[in-house]
């Protein structure tokens, strides 16, 4: 390696340890539905941004506000125009959570939500998660390294006092496009070790990874995938629960990282 390069690694390595020991001022918060978001912004009183970040004619959703030393960003896809639903997915989360990024420079992610659970991994209704790592189920390319790309595996933000402080469970997180399973979806949730699945955070992940930003998953649990009912009815039915659980922990998360580094979590 040429001594530039040298130089350059090391200016590298030095940025990332300032950053780590800096104390965290900006968080976003990317969550894909409305229902999951609007507790969140009641409790911190989050105002709509009347300016909109992004670029005019998308339906993406910021809120923010500040509270204590923290600038809380909440964004969420918003809903589709022809339809009128929750823009829910892959495509839509890494959108707006690049414009986001793009535009707000966060010193951490948060990315939320409700998320199906395995119960032979030990997932019930209600269980909040902390994703340890997360990976794609649908992207299956049996091509030598290009199934490695398929799968998509990145790494949460190291956080072991976060977890330890709010008891909260650790599980690997799988993303699909799918709210249901296929065949083919279990083997690959199966392969990539997951507790719980989602239908954005691989897609939030491979963004913050393009942009080296650190990014923590927070999902709480509305439906036992391996369980005896229909998923669309027992995510129906205890979402409104569910996204109050989910509000309680992310309050609780936000307390624990106001004043602190990213090194402390």
């Amino acid at each position: 390696m040429s001594p530039h390069g040298d130089k350059s690694d090391a200016a590298e390595e030095a940025l990332v340890a300032e950053t780590e020991k800096r104390p965290i001022s900006t968080i976003l918060i990317v969550i894909a539905m409305q229902t999951e978001a609007l507790p969140v912004v009641n409790k911190f009183n989050l105002t709509e941004d009347p300016d909109s970040v992004f670029p005019k004619g998308v339906p993406w959703v910021r809120y923010h506000g500040f509270y204590k030393d923290l600038h809380i960003n909440l964004v969420w896809p918003g809903k589709d125009s022809s339809l009128g639903v929750d823009c829910v997915g892959t495509v839509s989360a890494s959108l707006v959570a690049y414009a986001a990024i793009q535009a707000l420079q966060p010193d951490l992610i948060i990315n939320a939500g409700t998320a199906g659970g395995f119960k032979a991994k030990g997932a019930g209704i209600g269980d909040v998660y902390l994703a340890c790592d997360v990976a794609y189920h649908d992207r299956r390319i049996p091509i030598p390294m290009f199934d490695l790309y398929g799968v998509g595996l990145r790494q949460a933000c190291v956080s072991p006092n976060l977890q330890k402080e709010l008891n909260l469970k650790v599980g690997k997180l799988s993303t699909g496009n799918s709210l249901d399973m296929s065949p083919q979806d279990e083997a690959s949730i199966i392969a990539n070790d997951a507790t719980i699945k989602d239908m954005e955070g691989a897609a939030v992940a491979y963004v913050a990874d393009l942009l080296k930003v650190p990014i923590i998953f927070v999902k709480a649990v509305t439906d036992v995938v391996d369980g005896e009912k229909p998923t669309a009815e027992e995510f129906l039915q205890n979402l409104s629960a569910v996204t109050a659980a989910l509000e309680e922990k992310i309050t609780q998360v936000i307390e624990f990282i106001n004043g602190k580094c990213l090194s402390d979590l």
